[in-house]
C-alpha cells in the first residue's frame, strides 16, 4: 500500500478503491504499511470495515508496517512505544502474524521538501550504551507483548539508526534475543544513500540469517572517481542491486518470509507487480524449480 495517499480518514468506498487497484495488478497478499492506515489509531468499529473490506475485495493481509515511530525517538519515543504496542494489538484483531517497525523517525523539513528525501541527512540516533539498552529494553517489551499474541515482529534497517548497517543490526537482533524477532534487511534504504555503503551482497549475507520479513526495492546507483553518488529508484531487474543473488543467498540462509514489494515515484504500483513477478522467477531459479515453471508456461 505504499504507493497510496494517506488514508485514514477516508470511508470504506474509498478503501475499496484503492483495494481494487492492487488486486487489479494481481496481488492477494498486502502490507497494511501505516503511511496508508496507522491500524493502531483505527476504533474497533473501523477496524471491522477495514477488515470487511479488505476481503470483500479478495485480498488478505500478510504483515503491518509501522513506519518513522521509533520507540527510542528522544523527544517522542513513550508515545511510540504506546502507539507500537496499539498496533500490535490491532493486528491480532486483523489476524496478521508480522509487524514490522523500525527506529527511523519523521523527516525532516529539508528532507521533505526534497525531490528525493534521502538525499537529505536525517536524524542520526545515539550510539551511546544507555541508547543501545534503551532500543533492547523497549522492543523486549513489544516483543514479549508480540509473543502472547502469537506475532513476529521485524526491525527494518534504515539509515543512521541502530539498525543502520549489517553489523549493527544484527547485533541489536542478538541482543534483544526473543524467538519472535528477526530482520527486515530492507538494504534499499541504505543502497539508494549518496556516500559510501558497505556492498549490497556483502550485507545480504550478514543479514538474511537473521531475516523474517523483507522490503524490497531497488536503485541505479552511479558512483564517479570524485566520489559523487546519484541513486534514482528502479525496477528491482533494472536497478544495480543484485537481487538474483541476493535472493539466493537469502534461500541458502534458510530465509521463509515474505517479501514486500516496493517503488518510489512515478506509478509505483505498476512497478511493484513487476517487482512481484520477478521475485517469483527468482525464487523459481534459487530452488531450482525452473524447469516445472517453463513447463507450466508452455502449457498455459
Amino acid at each position: 500500500m505504499l504507493p497510496f495517499k494517506p488514508s485514514q480518514d477516508a470511508d470504506a468506498a474509498h478503501w475499496r478503491w484503492q483495494l481494487d487497484q492492487v488486486a487489479f495488478e494481481g496481488f492477494d497478499l498486502i502490507d497494511l504499511t501505516d503511511n496508508w492506515v496507522k491500524i493502531g489509531d483505527l476504533s474497533a468499529q473501523r477496524l471491522e470495515e477495514l477488515d470487511a473490506t479488505i476481503e470483500a475485495a479478495g485480498l488478505r493481509v500478510l504483515a503491518t508496517s509501522a513506519i518513522r515511530c521509533s520507540p527510542i525517538d528522544p523527544e517522542r519515543g513513550e508515545e511510540n512505544l504506546a502507539y507500537l504496542h496499539r498496533t500490535i494489538d490491532a493486528a491480532h484483531a486483523l489476524g496478521i502474524e508480522m509487524v514490522s517497525l523500525g527506529l527511523h523517525r519523521p523527516l525532516l523539513p529539508s528532507q521533505a521538501e526534497a525531490l528525493w528525501f534521502w538525499t537529505q541527512p536525517g536524524p542520526v540516533d545515539s550510539r551511546s550504551p544507555e541508547n543501545w539498552q534503551l532500543a533492547v529494553d523497549r522492543i523486549r517489551e513489544l516483543a514479549e507483548h508480540a509473543a502472547g499474541l502469537d506475532i513476529q515482529l521485524s526491525l527494518e534497517m534504515y539509515e543512521d539508526t541502530l539498525v543502520g548497517t549489517a553489523d549493527e543490526a544484527v547485533e541489536l537482533v542478538q541482543r534483544i534475543d526473543r524467538p519472535n524477532v528477526g530482520l527486515n534487511p530492507d538494504l534499499g534504504n541504505l543502497f539508494r544513500l549518496h556516500r559510501d555503503i558497505e556492498p549490497f551482497l556483502v550485507s545480504v549475507a550478514k543479514c538474511m540469517p537473521h531475516a523474517n520479513y523483507w522490503h524490497v526495492k531497488n536503485y541505479s546507483r552511479d558512483e564517479d572517481a570524485d566520489g559523487h553518488v546519484v541513486a534514482l529508484p528502479a525496477p528491482m531487474y533494472m536497478g544495480t542491486a543484485n537481487y538474483r543473488e541476493a535472493i539466493q543467498i537469502a534461500i541458502e540462509a534458510g530465509f521463509t518470509g515474505g517479501f514486500c514489494v516496493e517503488h518510489y515515484g512515478g506509478d509505483g504500483l505498476s512497478v511493484c507487480a513487476l517487482n512481484r513477478d520477478y521475485i517469483r522467477r527468482m525464487l523459481a531459479v534459487a530452488l531450482n524449480e525452473m524447469r516445472p515453471a517453463m513447463q507450466e508456461g508452455v502449457r498455459s
